[in-house]
């Protein structure tokens, strides 16, 4: 039994949503305050659409929350051996300069429902799961080759991505400020990483 998919309901975070359910805490103030000021607005403005699983024993409970858009993996801003890493499994007469992608913008688990006593598997892969499931569901209305996010550059969220099968984008910090057009002496503040969905399709 999958907590996430058993005991709790997956719901688009709207208004009633925000008003309704107790305030959301993943532990990371940034998070936090995204999703209870700035998500809607995200929303309003179609640059991002965020979704949440609430509790079913207590539907005011949020227990995690996502924000997806649109986004793509250009080739052409990727240096050789990392293009030559996207392009590895896509037959040469497929290969384009940029890929369709979704992008996680956002994403966060309660601190208290990140394990949950008798699962197997921690809240924070089965909504990673859930996710990824989305998007090589033949229901799916649009092509989406990859997953990509741009992941804080501190240990946990790059532990988490990189234990959910995400690689990075460019193999050194160096490399991707170079290709982001960021100084070489500024702090890299987030990491852009990559799954590629056909490892699930197949």
């Amino acid at each position: 039994m999958a907590f996430l998919l058993d005991k709790c309901t997956l719901q688009v975070y709207d208004a009633t949503i925000s008003a309704c359910c107790d305030n959301f805490d993943c532990g990371n103030d940034d998070l936090n305050d995204f999703f209870q000021k700035d998500a809607l607005l995200y929303q309003s403005q179609l640059l991002g659409k965020t979704y949440c699983f609430t509790l079913d024993e207590n539907p005011k409970e949020i227990v995690c929350a996502f924000t997806i858009s649109n986004d793509s993996i250009k080739t052409t801003h990727l240096p050789n051996s990392r293009k030559q890493k996207v392009n590895k499994k896509i037959s040469n007469q497929k290969r384009m300069r940029t890929y369709p992608a979704v992008l996680i913008g956002r994403l966060g688990v309660n601190k208290n429902y990140r394990s949950v006593r008798g699962e197997n598997d921690r809240t924070g892969k089965q909504l990673m799961d859930f996710i990824k499931s989305w998007f090589v569901d033949g229901a799916n209305k649009t092509g989406c080759r990859f997953i990509v996010v741009d992941s804080y550059n501190t240990p946990s969220p790059l532990k988490y991505y990189k234990r959910n099968d995400f690689e990075n984008l460019f193999s050194t910090e160096e490399q991707e400020k170079e290709f982001t057009g960021l100084d070489s002496s500024a702090i890299l503040k987030t990491r852009l990483l990559y799954f590629d969905l056909i490892v699930l399709h197949n």
